[in-house]
């Protein structure tokens, strides 16, 4: 059984771009909209069967960090339509890796020993290199022009910065995982609510599209559970570099199942910086 759920993060986080992506119409604000109200709903869920113990420090840094994940997600969600799930998927995972890497050492002091610096950088070393690999403009492709790659991915990563502190504001308290998924739903619910108001597109919580997008927002969610359950039975360690398996599946499948188009040397770029990826989220976890 902690086999299954150390895997079951990565599935989860894995198809949830690939769903996405075969929910034909609708645009960035259907999407937010969906996917905030299916994690909702499982947050609630959560609270009603599990009943988590609850403090208002709990709820409130675990909402901030559910708010931060919306501005990730809306980057995402631009770059599917833009250069597909096959390229967004590694550089955003990439740049995550390398962020939370980055201010668990310089902020919460991780790779306390010489030896874990020097295989923690050289995993960095690892991510940056994969994230140029996979980010190898291939034109005539999914990927378009090489202005229009530009221009996504800085979008990318500028709002992965919202993915990063949403991994890393819950290190500074001590809660159990049952409760930040709570507040980090209802955070979810309430920034993507803003989002859409503040945007002008209101209007996308009256369409029907908007609530087709439950489905992957659930997904996510039950990774984000699955994941709690994966770190008390298999350690923080192993839960977090499995889970990134994700990457994986997520990249694979937008070339086999949304037939994302790539050329041979395309392809080839994305193979090497998959492995460079998976191999830098080992180096600066496991050592």
């Amino acid at each position: 059984m902690n086999i299954l759920i150390l895997f079951l993060p990565a599935i989860c986080w894995g198809i949830m771009p690939l769903i996405v992506g075969k929910i034909k119409g609708g645009n960035v604000y259907n999407q937010i909209i969906g996917t905030v109200t299916g994690a909702l709903v499982l947050g609630l869920g959560t609270l009603a069967v599990a009943h988590p113990p609850m403090s208002w420090e709990t709820f409130w840094v675990a909402f901030m960090a559910g708010a931060c994940w919306v501005i990730g997600q809306a980057g995402q969600f631009i770059s599917y339509a833009k250069i597909g799930v096959s390229e967004t998927m590694p550089i955003s995972t990439g740049a995550q890796l390398i962020g939370v890497s980055l201010i668990g050492v310089l902020i919460f002091g991780e790779w306390a020993s010489t030896s874990a610096k020097i295989w923690g950088f050289l995993g960095i070393a690892c991510l940056i290199i994969g994230v140029l690999a996979t980010s190898k403009t291939d034109e005539g492709t999914s990927e378009g022009s090489k202005s229009n790659q530009t221009a996504t991915l800085t979008i990318l990563l500028l709002t992965s910065l919202g993915y990063i502190a949403s991994s890393t504001i819950p290190k500074s308290i001590q809660a159990n995982g049952y409760s930040i998924i709570v507040g980090q739903t209802v955070g979810m619910f309430v920034a993507g609510l803003i989002y859409v108001l503040v945007t002008k597109q209101g209007s996308a919580l009256k369409e029907a599209i908007s609530y087709k997008f439950a489905l992957p927002g659930m997904a996510w969610a039950f990774g984000a559970l699955f994941y709690n359950l994966s770190m008390k039975a298999n350690g923080v360690n192993m839960a977090f570099v499995i889970s990134q398996l994700s990457v994986v599946i997520s990249t694979l499948g937008g070339m086999l199942f949304l037939h994302e188009r790539k050329s041979k040397q395309g392809m080839i770029y994305t193979a090497i910086g998959l492995v460079l990826i998976v191999l830098g989220a080992v180096l600066t976890t496991i050592f």
